[in-house]
């Protein structure tokens, strides 16, 4: 089949951009011919509808005056015809590219899911319906999910988003990323669909330390004794990177670090008189500046010493300007543990980086973990499922249970042959659930199965 993944943007380091590569990649290895088709390209080739731009002024408008003020129009109805004067025009584009490179399959990402492109959501629709052309559409968050969308400006956006995201169509299958998300599309729209959860290319070169990246710990100002606890996730609120913080205070804490310096670690270092942890946030800042001084004052209370090393951190390595860059697969390298204290996640993508990468993590068990991860039974020192919000909107977890965390993550830094083992399992359990193998078998069927046409 010629088929289409379709989205606002693709070839950038959004987690939906990433799940397309993998689906592309699989669904050619299973004899497909795909196409990347979206608003913006980045550094990939593929069909370009400048209307599905992510950024694309006119869209902007429409969601300044559909979820925020209806105040560049006279009224409701002078909006919808705007909406609807958009919509035609990605219909026709789309029924262009459709006929030009001859598609049997569209497959929009989130483009029926969420409530940010209006005129996109209706256009893909009219086409499924009037082409009849099978569509599968992958919904990796649906706009319930979010706040912005829970109070449009007027009734006709409510209408829309209940017949068009996503729609109820015979050549429509719907595909989520968990489990949560699959029994609130049946309860709410009474739609099946298939769970296809983010992956991971565990037979990719494993990461190593090599002459690239012997230097990172240097340029970044942690010494080779130092203790480096690694947030690898964007810094953001909802990745209650204080947890994290309170983590690396529990692990310091005096006795804690006197058990440390007694013997060497797990890989034969001695944490020596000056050794200390660090606490090293590797992600790009997306917080407020509120959040991210709420950190800092976290960190400062408690003495842990907190690296934003953002700036040393690109998608791929690369010298630029003189400045060698490192990838993030470089700092996971050099890490000796993982946090990953996310208290609400669409799936976990750097859960599935720290299987792969072999290290072991401090997780907080977010609802989808709890749902559809944790069955697997992958070794992880919890930082439980319930957590309290203080008045500085910062996120804590009992304290008994962080000093049950404590003391897990102790065993990890010093004991080898057990870090070893366990880390070896999860390896397993993640290549044999979240590989490119596993998502081939889903799709497989997903491709095979066809979509009904009556």
């Amino acid at each position: 089949m010629n088929i289409a993944l379709c989205h606002f943007r693709v070839g950038e380091t959004d987690g939906v951009s990433l799940e397309m590569e993998k689906w592309k990649k699989v669904l050619k290895e299973l004899g497909h011919r795909v196409y990347l088709l979206a608003g913006s390209l980045g550094e990939e080739e593929g069909i370009v509808l400048e209307e599905l731009h992510y950024q694309h002024p006119v869209n902007n408008k429409f969601v300044a005056n559909a979820y925020d003020r209806l105040s560049d129009y006279p009224d409701a109805e002078a909006f919808r015809e705007d909406v609807l004067a958009f919509a035609a025009r990605i219909e026709e584009a789309l029924c262009r590219a459709i006929d030009e490179y001859k598609l049997d399959m569209l497959v929009p990402n989130n483009i029926w899911s969420l409530g940010w492109g209006l005129p996109a959501g209706i256009a893909f629709a009219e086409v499924a319906r009037k082409r009849n052309i099978a569509c599968i559409a992958h919904n990796h968050d649906f706009h319930w999910e979010r706040t912005r969308y829970s109070n449009p400006t007027d009734a006709c956006i409510s209408d829309w988003l209940e017949q068009y995201f996503p729609p109820k169509l015979p050549n429509v299958k719907q595909v989520v990323i968990n489990k949560i998300a699959q029994e609130e599309l049946l309860k709410r729209t009474g739609q099946p669909s298939t769970v296809v959860p983010n992956v991971f290319d565990f037979t990719a070169p494993a990461w190593t330390l090599d002459d690239y990246n012997g230097d990172f710990r240097k340029v970044i100002g942690v010494k080779d004794n130092d203790i480096l606890f690694l947030q690898a996730t964007r810094i953001a609120e909802r990745k209650a990177i204080e947890l994290a913080i309170d983590l690396a205070a529990e692990v310091g804490k005096p006795d804690n670090m006197k058990l440390l310096k007694e013997s060497p670690l797990y890989d034969g270092r001695m944490l020596g008189d000056d050794g200390e942890i660090v606490l090293v946030l590797a992600g790009l800042q997306e917080a407020s500046a509120a959040y991210v001084e709420g950190l800092n004052r976290r960190a400062e209370r408690q003495k842990v010493k907190l690296l934003y090393i953002n700036e040393w951190i690109e998608a791929t390595r690369v010298t630029r300007n003189g400045k060698k860059l490192y990838s993030l697969w470089d700092a996971y390298v050099h890490a000796d543990f993982i946090t990953y204290p996310s208290v609400l996640e669409g799936w976990g993508n750097q859960f599935l980086e720290g299987l792969y990468a072999k290290k072991p993590m401090a997780v907080y068990e977010y609802p989808v973990y709890g749902t559809d991860i944790k069955p697997c039974g992958f070794h992880i020192v919890s930082l439980g499922s319930e957590h309290t919000v203080d008045e500085e909107g910062l996120v804590h977890v009992e304290s008994k249970v962080m000093e049950a965390a404590g003391r897990e993550v102790l065993r990890y830094l010093q004991d080898g042959e057990f870090r070893n083992a366990r880390m070896e399992q999860n390896f397993r359990l993640g290549e044999e659930r979240y590989s490119y193998d596993a998502l081939k078998q889903i799709l497989t069927g997903l491709f095979k199965t066809p979509v009904s046409k009556s």
